[in-house]
């Protein structure tokens, strides 16, 4: 069916018509995208059209067309309808018979409502519009996009003129708020080409920003870099035509769960994909922003200053200033360009060059200096001469200015050809709520925070260099670090890195999780585990990169990947290991350390009361010297909860569901059986545990002791109150998460197998790990439990009743059954 059927049938069969020529429309498989658009906005024009002329004729004492019309406004007035849009609609009025215009209207809008499409209406003269337009930015934005439907085109006609003349005349003072609306705009939704779930609308790089920059080239002010722009613009408008078949709803939010549909309704390959393409128009309409912006505030200063400069000198127009930053590249009116006697065609290190300045100078790179070096420069030799490399290391060294010249060469595609390996990850999303940024953003911005790091290792180029590379793996399959190895000393050699610098830069990427990962997971006093970690590095030199680089990436992940705790175990671990590599062998720890006195007194009471007993002591550290806010006051760790029991089955679990009752976060969890002097038989249970209020302050220790009692006892059912707490938050849906897994790790310790569980973080979690190790009758000699984000990461140091390490079958045995009942 053609659309002139389409709107035949609407127009002979009236608002019945319209709903089954609409529906044909919409689930009609050879049309969608901008065809689609176009062709139900002009589905739409016809009906209504058609209401307006029945309306005009049939009401009584109706005015003629000539002093009214119907105007489509907005979205409606770009001719952008998706399928769920609402349709923004403006009655015209020359002020006639008010009775009569109110018969118009609602024989208009009561036909539109009973339809249950969204209306945002108003009715006024064009003096009433004016005027409001005047008083509300976003009714002046939505009336530059007039468009006539019916009645007096006239009438119409003059509206649009007034309207375009009041904005160009008040742009001086209009665009300044627009542009105050857009920032406002993105501190509340954030950046589109960043988020899991954006807001194709609202957020920044998101179709009102693409608005925005419609009004301002309707300004004659300035305009927006057209390459790109239109089909950015596109892509997102075909997302949400999508997004409103697939869940039914007016909404422009890209929730996780209907990710696929969407995707599948564009045929595309999966949610991934989806993103990736959001993501690449979102940043093509924020760079837009950014360079557009900077262009308004130019002219309008320009315009302010003018008038006094000639003022002081007699008129003329004064020559703009030029300060020379880097050969060939200097500085003007805020911006780093091109110098006159540049020559990109000759010069392979001018990008480089260029970048560096800018962002050692704290300015933007020009779009035109881009642009000509985009078009005219030839590509750096292999491997890159030596300027080259030093210039990328200076780019990358200048801290947050960094972020916004390496946009502006991402923008004209001159990363990917200076570093070919970028484009797989570039836009690519990470679906893991710790990380705040897609993969590429996530690599500036780990360079970005190791810049601060600089002054603390011996090798700075080298640091900067590896947290550029560190997850470039991510855009390959299989282990991110064991790619990005590779990857890592094919570009550390192409740009001009020696041998001896190429591996410890490969080796750096292929052990970046290596520090964090054992600090959190692993017993840091086992001699096994430093002996590990040494190997691995190899050297005091490559030790003090990778520490600075563990920072650094963690700092750039998010907040919930990096903690005074977590700073706290790396050191720890770091300094142990530069230990050993300066040639002091660790001790092996003794088969059973004494108990500290504390420890002791505990273990008395729990004896002579026959119940538990325990301590809480707040746990600090000292000051961070590289963090933001250094205060100079020792950081909270955490709580340390020592508590000491009669030896009974059951502890750990008990003692873990006691914690999770009460919201307390376990970080560490050590456990070991105290004998009791001569002449007293029996032994008590020592469990030395690191705990944090998930909210609000520590419970009170007599609380925690009576709760633990009743749980020792059974007459504290902590799965029923678990489940109860679960039951009481609303259900929402939600990514389905993977399933646990639970392996041993392979020669991690002499004295304990270490299992190793990976699975969705829950209440009670570590309560029903206990169970089943209790259940697999082994003991537990420590626990390490490190969480990022919704994904726990615990590891368990077991042994069998006699304190040794269990046989390769029985540990397998054990992992298998506790991975089943996790997933049961």
């Amino acid at each position: 069916m053609t659309s002139t059927d389409v709107t035949t049938e609407a127009e002979n069969s009236g608002p019945g018509g319209y709903a089954a020529a609409r529906l044909r429309l919409l689930t009609e498989g050879a049309r969608s995208g901008p065809p689609r658009r176009t062709a139900l906005s002009g589905l739409t024009d016809d009906w209504l059209a058609g209401l307006f002329d029945a309306g005009a004729r049939g009401a009584s004492g109706a005015p003629g067309l000539r002093g009214v019309s119907l105007i489509a406004v907005g979205g409606y007035g770009r001719g952008e309808l998706s399928p769920r849009s609402d349709l923004d609609l403006l009655l015209l009025h020359d002020g006639g018979d008010p009775a009569a215009i109110a018969a118009l209207a609602d024989r208009l809008w009561y036909p539109v409502w009973d339809m249950g499409l969204a209306l945002d209406h108003s009715v006024r003269t064009p003096a009433e519009a004016r005027r409001t337009a005047a008083e509300d930015l976003k009714v002046q934005l939505g009336l530059l996009d007039a468009r006539h439907l019916a009645g007096d085109l006239g009438l119409t006609t003059a509206l649009r003129t007034t309207v375009l003349a009041d904005w160009r005349n008040q742009a001086p003072k209009r665009l300044p708020q627009l542009r105050e609306l857009c920032a406002e705009r993105a501190e509340r939704h954030g950046e589109l080409q960043f988020l899991l779930e954006p807001d194709l609308k609202e957020a920044r790089g998101g179709l009102r920003d693409a608005t925005a920059l419609r009004a301002v080239a309707a300004s004659w002010l300035a305009d927006a870099p057209r390459e790109g722009l239109a089909d950015a613009r596109r892509r997102l408008l075909d997302v949400r035509d999508a997004l409103h078949l697939a869940t039914g709803r007016a909404t422009d939010r890209l929730a996780l769960q209907e990710q696929d549909q969407v995707a599948a309704e564009l045929g595309l390959l999966d949610a991934d994909t989806l993103l990736r393409q959001v993501y690449e128009a979102a940043r093509v309409i924020s760079y837009a922003g950014d360079v557009t912006w900077r262009e308004v505030g130019r002219v309008l200063r320009s315009r302010a200053v003018r008038p006094r400069l000639r003022a002081l000198i007699g008129g003329g127009k004064p020559a703009p200033e030029r300060s020379p930053l880097a050969e060939g590249v200097v500085e003007q009116d805020g911006e780093v360009v091109l110098a006159r006697a540049a020559r990109p065609e000759r010069d392979p290190a001018l990008a480089l060059r260029a970048a560096a300045a800018a962002a050692q100078a704290g300015l933007p790179l020009s779009l035109h200096a881009v642009r000509r070096i985009a078009a005219a420069a030839r590509p750096l030799p292999t491997p890159w001469p030596a300027e080259a490399r030093e210039q990328l290391v200076t780019l990358l060294g200048s801290g947050r200015p960094t972020v916004e010249v390496w946009e502006a060469l991402e923008a004209e595609g001159l990363i990917t050809r200076l570093l070919p390996d970028w484009e797989r990850v570039r836009c690519r999303p990470q679906r893991n709520a710790v990380h705040l940024w897609t993969v590429d953003r996530h690599l500036i911005e780990t360079a970005v925070r190791a810049s601060a790091f600089t002054r603390r290792v011996h090798r700075p180029d080298l640091l900067l260099v590896a947290a550029l590379l560190h997850d470039i793996g991510k855009g390959w399959p299989g282990d991110h670090s064991v790619a990005g190895e590779i990857i890592a000393r094919d570009v550390a050699t192409r740009i001009g890195f020696d041998r001896d610098d190429v591996a410890v830069l490969s080796s750096l990427v292929r052990h970046h999780l290596l520090l964090v990962d054992t600090a959190t997971r692993r017993d840091l006093d086992d001699p096994a585990t430093v002996r590990s970690v040494a190997a691995a590095v190899g050297s005091q030199g490559a030790l003090e990169l990778l520490h600075a680089l563990t920072e650094a990436d963690a700092l750039a992940t998010g907040p919930a990947a990096w903690s005074s705790w977590r700073a706290s175990l790396v050191a720890d671990l770091v300094k142990r290991v530069a230990s050993l590599l300066a040639g002091d062998v660790p001790e092996e720890p003794a088969s059973a350390a004494p108990p500290t006195a504390e420890e002791e007194r505990l273990a008395m009471e729990a004896f002579r009361t026959g119940g538990p007993v325990l301590a809480l002591r707040a746990q600090t550290g000292p000051p961070g010297e590289d963090t933001e806010e250094a205060s100079g006051e020792p950081e909270p760790l955490g709580v340390e909860l020592l508590i000491a029991v009669p030896d009974q089955p059951g502890v750990l679990p008990a003692v873990a569901g006691v914690l999770a009752v009460h919201r307390l976060t376990v970080r560490t969890a050590e456990l070991r059986a105290l004998e009791l002097p001569d002449g007293v038989e029996g032994s008590v249970l020592v469990l030395d545990w690191r705990v944090a209020a998930e909210y609000g302050s520590l419970p009170q220790a007599a609380r925690l002791r009576a709760d633990l009692v009743r749980a020792l006892d059974g007459s504290l059912d902590i799965a029923g109150r678990l489940a109860e707490r679960d039951a009481a938050y609303p259900r929402r849906r939600g990514v389905l998460a993977p399933p646990p897994r639970v392996t041993v790790a392979p020669a991690a310790s002499r004295h304990a197998t270490v299992i190793e569980v990976r699975a969705q973080d829950r209440p009670g979690l570590l309560h029903r790990i206990g169970r089943a190790l209790e259940e697999a009758d082994v003991r537990v000699r420590s626990a390490h439990v490190s969480t990022l984000g919704a994904n726990a990461v615990d590891a368990f140091y077991v042994t069998d009743d006699e304190g040794a390490p269990l046989p390769g079958e029985e540990a397998a045995s054990v992992a298998r059954k506790l991975e089943e009942m996790l997933r049961g």
